[in-house]
């Protein structure tokens, strides 16, 4: 993807292509679509009788990809979340589909916002939510949550070993009103050393509870199956142990059950060159299965 045209470099794009085995004329849904990135890449491999369906609870996401994809006309945009992807498909009079790719991880336009609160290195306010018409934000979890669920909290989804410290010393500094107020008591919490590593724990944790992450991608391994025609394949891509557990898992039990055939044995990782290109890949792990029954 050449420089400007896309707020996000997607990530081991020849893998995906690889692994979802594309049908010119087959229908595939990129569940995360994001800004487009692997979707493009979807359509150019299909002709006008294939169909790609995208799905993202980032509206912005969904603008920017009306206009950045509107050359192609075998795409339908959906402002949801994935785990209804029964609901999305029903609306397009589809049953099921070819292929799915389900991309996990955050969008470098979501991590450089000025505004949404995904980055600890960029001072704005606490929001951290996807999907903007949403509610609850990362402030509320912040300032309204006990000091032991903050605790809880950050250790669930980041097994942070200070966080019952970072917890008591974000109750003491309420109310935190802004990314660098946060990143202010986990410095009061943490010695140098490894302390960007802590940043991006915690961060990741409130990110994590603030959109349910972890339910909604359960609520989704135990649905999927139903939407994926027999031989059609799905590409999972996490960026986060706690995700790649989950999937790892159901993907196991489903094979188990004779319903599908898993085709990574282990995670793949990117390559060495496209870490050296894309620093935000380093952390990836992708899985793939094929559906036999």
């Amino acid at each position: 993807m050449r420089s400007g045209i896309n707020p996000h470099i997607p990530i081991m794009v020849k893998e995906v292509i690889q692994y979802l085995q594309i049908s010119k004329n087959g229908t595939y849904i990129d569940c995360t679509i994001g800004y487009g990135g692997h979707a493009r890449h979807i359509l150019e491999r299909l002709s006008l009788d294939g169909k790609l369906i995208g799905i993202d609870k980032d509206e912005k996401a969904i603008k920017y990809c009306k206009k950045s994809l509107s050359a192609y006309n075998n795409i339908q945009l959906f402002h949801n979340s994935y785990h209804k992807i029964k609901d999305v498909l029903s609306i397009s009079k589809i049953q099921k589909v070819d292929g799915m790719l389900l991309d996990l991880g955050l969008s470098s336009a979501q991590l450089d916002s000025k505004s949404r609160g995904f980055s600890y290195k960029i001072d704005s306010e606490l929001d951290m939510r996807f999907d903007l018409s949403q509610k609850f934000k990362a402030y509320d979890l912040l300032n309204i949550k006990s000091k032991k669920d903050i605790a809880d909290i950050i250790f669930k989804y980041s097994n942070e070993r200070r966080s019952r410290s970072i917890a008591n010393n974000i109750f003491k500094m309420r109310p935190i009103k802004n990314v660098f107020e946060l990143v202010e008591a986990i410095r009061k919490s943490t010695p140098p050393r490894n302390r960007y590593k802590t940043l991006a724990r915690v961060f990741q944790a409130i990110r994590i509870l603030v959109n349910n992450e972890l339910n909604i991608l359960e609520n989704f391994l135990s649905e999927f199956c139903n939407q994926l025609s027999v031989g059609g394949r799905i590409v999972f891509i996490s960026f986060h142990s706690l995700e790649d557990r989950i999937v790892k898992h159901a993907l196991k039990d489903l094979s188990f059950k004779k319903k599908i055939k898993i085709l990574t044995k282990r995670p793949m990782s990117p390559s060495q060159e496209e870490n050296d290109l894309n620093k935000r890949s380093r952390s990836a792990k992708l899985r793939a299965a094929e559906r036999i029954s």
